[in-house]
This record gives structure tokens, sequence and C-alpha cells, in this order.
């Protein structure tokens, strides 16, 4: 971190940071640990053009998360410009590996939060996945939500960078059908938005929190599907989510058709490694 950077931080905490040591903090945003006299402090640093708008979406979601009393998020400190782009400054976190019994923990107080509902899905602000931007326009229905706002914006953006053909994309009239046939009556749910295992910690407490999210009201299967693309979470988080909110007829079904947007999403950031999962979904269920 250059000095007039940790210096510029410093005047936004209003105390002096001493060092500042890189540590692992996602694809999108360079992470530091900051250590100032008397505490640790996570910084995010982003110089793209979009910064400050990503992290004051983020810091939205933090805050949506937190409001509902479900389940913790890490304390906001600041979300600022600064010379080289934008910084965001939060409570630090320290993890542990996870025990059983603190994935149980994490897996009923998702359940809770799914449960906060709304008469919309959607949100009131659009917010980024990554550094990509998410529409979050307001549908009565679901299914048109999720063609419109998730599906359909990724699917143009994937043609754009040539890295999905126009004939590879199913018709708006066939995703509406075969979303139909798929999903029954959907009740919003507030959701993280990004939940793969990355995105939560478990403190050395063995308390569960939630970062960088990507809210909005959807499918709580939204949520579920994602956790399960990469793995991370055990049979635990799954068992006690599903004790509060028992799953739904139909719902390994719909899996793939969940998962579609996020490999999407990865195949606009990451690029063509992740066409073949795209196309598979595609060519099984379109």
């Amino acid at each position: 971190m250059k000095a007039g950077v940790k210096d510029a931080i410093g005047v936004l905490l209003g105390t002096k940071i001493k060092n500042a040591t890189p540590v692992s903090g996602g694809d999108i945003s360079k992470a530091y640990l900051l250590h100032t006299d008397s505490d640790k402090i996570f910084c995010k640093l982003n110089s793209s053009s979009s910064a400050i708008a990503m992290f004051e979406a983020e810091v939205e979601g933090l805050k949506a998360i937190a409001n509902t009393k479900t389940i913790k998020t890490p304390a906001i400190y600041a979300v600022n410009d600064i010379e080289e782009g934008a910084c965001l400054l939060m409570e630090y976190v320290s993890s542990k590996r996870p025990d059983s019994k603190e994935l149980e923990a994490l897996g009923a107080q998702l359940a809770r939060m799914h449960q906060i509902s709304s008469d919309y899905f959607g949100w009131e602000n659009p917010n980024f996945i990554g550094n990509l931007p998410q529409s979050n326009q307001k549908h009565d229905n679901w299914i048109s939500f999720y063609i419109e706002e998730r599906l359909t914006p990724q699917f143009q953006a994937a043609i754009n960078q040539n890295l999905l053909a126009k004939d590879d994309v199913p018709g708006i009239d066939k995703l509406q059908a075969v979303i139909s046939s798929y999903c029954p009556d959907i009740k919003p749910s507030l959701l993280h938005g990004d939940l793969w295992g990355g995105n939560f910690i478990i403190n050395e407490n063995g308390i569960p929190y939630l970062i960088d999210p990507a809210v909005y009201f959807g499918h709580s299967e939204i949520d579920l599907s994602m956790s399960r693309l990469f793995g991370g979470f055990g049979s635990p988080f799954y068992t006690a989510y599903y004790d509060i909110n028992p799953p739904a007829p139909g719902e390994p079904g719909r899996m793939a058709i969940y998962q579609l947007y996020y490999l999407l999403v990865h195949l606009n950031l990451f690029g063509r490694s992740y066409y073949r999962s795209v196309k598979e979904i595609l060519h099984t269920h379109f």
C-alpha cells in the first residue's frame, strides 16, 4: 500500500496506520489488514471507475442484512473516494475453520434471514455481482424478474464479448416456458445474492458472519444453489436450514436453472473456462 493511500486512510479513521498487510479478499479488489495502535481494520481498495459505487452498494447490502438481526455482518467504518480510486474500511473479523455446530448456526441464521420478505422481487437500487452491474428493477413476478434482471443481461454481455453465440441463447418464449415449468409461486426472500464459500466467515468465537453481498428480494433457493455450486458449506448447514425452511417440491430440478446465472457471471468475469458448464445447462434444460 502506497504511503499516500495509507495516510489518507488514517485521516478517514482519525488515527495513524502503523502497517498494512495484504490479505486475500477476492478477485475484484485489493485487500489489506490495517493495524492501528488499538485496532485491526479490514480495508478494500479498488481503482476502477465504478469503485465507489461498488463499495456503497456493498455497504447497503451489509447494513440490510445486519438490520434483520438474523446474522451478523462486519461493522462499517468508512467508504470514501481516495487518491487512486475508493476504499472501504470495516471491522476485521478473525476467522477459524468451521465445525459442524457452527455450520448449523450459519444454516439456521440464513433460513431466518430468508424469512424476511417483501411485496416485490428486486431491490431499491442496482448493485453489483463481482464488478458486473446487477439490475434490480422491481417485479411482481419472479420468473420475469429472473429472466429480465438476471439471465438476459448476462447473456447479452457474453454475446458482446464473443463468449456465447446468439444461437447458444434461448429466446424469451423458451426461457419463460422452461422456467415456468420449474417454478411454482415464489415468495420473495431477502437474499445474500452471492453466497459462495468465500463469502461467509466463522469468527474465533464461532459466530457466523456474511460478507460481500449482492442483496435483493428473490427466491430463497438462489442462495442455496450458489452455495452448492462450489461447495464449502457441509451437510450440517443444509440440515439446519431445512429444519426451519423445509425444501419445496422440485428444488433439485431448479438448482441448475439458478446456477446458470452464476456460471454466466463467471463466464463474463473470467472467460471461456466456464463456457462448457453454461452450455451444458442450456443444452440439458432449454
